[in-house]
């Protein structure tokens, strides 16, 4: 009974050490994907970001023609790193939403005048509440909305060169 009294703990510290070790040893996941995946946007209308630019609402994703929505904010460097990408992608003709996330309207105007402005449209998102809806966990993400408003893709930080043809071919699924 005495001899028990020391192999049961030493078997659970084992177990747990080995647990752990084991644990260590996986690939590291350091994106948060959305849930809403395939599932409709939800319902938003959001004001213009800066003065000049129209906002954004759930019926600009639901005119049958697929869409990117890119949620972003002025304060964000990656963000500026994706610009040229984004302005890539405009040139191709997609049509990009973007979703100002707790910024200020002089910041987001100063923001696309000297990085571009590939959005059709720029609604402010002042407290996240869209961000969260979609489950967007950061800046830069950028979401493909098929032509009836239902999210079809996530792409979760910012856009590099090598991801246009990947994002091309999302909207091209989504059509």
């Amino acid at each position: 009974m005495k001899r028990l009294a020391y192999i049961v703990p030493l078997a659970l510290f084992l177990f747990l050490a080995g647990l752990f070790a084991f644990q260590l040893t996986q690939p590291k996941d350091e994106f948060v994907k959305s849930t809403m995946i395939g599932k409709p946007l939800p319902d938003f209308a959001l004001d213009p970001a800066a003065p000049g630019l129209a906002g954004a609402s759930r019926a600009d994703f639901t005119n049958g023609e697929p869409k990117l929505l890119n949620i972003w904010a002025s304060w964000c460097v990656p963000c500026i790193a994706e610009a040229p990408q984004l302005e890539a992608l405009a040139e191709e003709g997609v049509d990009i939403v973007g979703v100002a996330i707790r910024d200020r309207p002089e910041d987001v105007a100063r923001f696309l005048e000297r990085y571009g402005n590939p959005y059709s449209r720029v609604g402010a998102d002042e407290i996240s509440e869209v961000q969260l809806e979609i489950g967007s966990s950061g800046v830069p993400e950028t979401f493909v909305i098929d032509g009836k408003g239902v999210i079809r893709y996530q792409h979760i930080g910012d856009i590099r060169a090598d991801d246009v043809p990947t994002l091309l071919e999302e909207l091209a699924k989504a059509s």
